[in-house]
């Protein structure tokens, strides 16, 4: 099994990327499960999300505190969440970022692999718009091979509808683009 935690803020579709991985893994003929956690926040508050994928009936209905991977949609959480806080020790850490993976080890004290991509900057350029949560999927997929791309195909049609292909887009390029230490 992987365990997932996403954070991000109100607004930047964290838990829109828990749902479209969940419902990628089970069209692939995983198990799956996608769900969020926040209470009362507003808009740019903090928020964290997370997925659970197995090859076998998931039991488990507890929270995750001891994720495989950690992924970040806005580094400027880092300053203000331990994103790491029982992150496994070979486990992977993504963030959305221009800085480089010993920067963001620097900056969080993690010693296990570290994803870095500019999703915000991918998202701008293929979709207009800053809000980075499809690109990221792109990049985790690659860290983690946890779903393939082309499962992404289906629950990214059917959310984004006209607008999915600058989706997919996006989310291939950051799948191409993730620095990996």
């Amino acid at each position: 099994m992987i365990e997932i935690r996403w954070h991000g803020r109100g607004g930047q579709g964290a838990v829109t990327s828990v749902e479209l991985l969940a419902v990628a893994a089970i069209e692939e003929g995983k198990f799956a499960q996608g769900f969020p956690s926040f209470g009362p926040e507003r808009r740019g508050a903090p928020v964290a999300a997370f997925n659970r994928v197995d090859t076998k009936r998931i039991k488990s209905r507890a929270g995750i505190y001891k994720p495989d991977v950690v992924a970040v949609l806005d580094e400027s959480l880092i300053d203000l969440v331990n994103v790491v806080e029982g992150l496994k020790p070979q486990g992977i850490l993504i963030v959305n970022t221009q800085k480089t993976a010993g920067q963001i080890a620097k900056a969080t004290g993690f010693k296990g692999h570290i994803g870095v991509v500019d999703a915000r900057g991918i998202a701008m350029h293929e979709m207009g718009v800053s809000i980075a949560n499809t690109t990221m999927i792109g990049a985790l997929i690659k860290a983690t091979g946890v779903v393939t791309m082309d499962a992404m195909k289906s629950p990214i049609d059917h959310r984004f509808g006209r607008i999915a292909d600058k989706n997919m887009n996006a989310m291939t390029r950051a799948y191409n683009e993730i620095k990996i230490s």
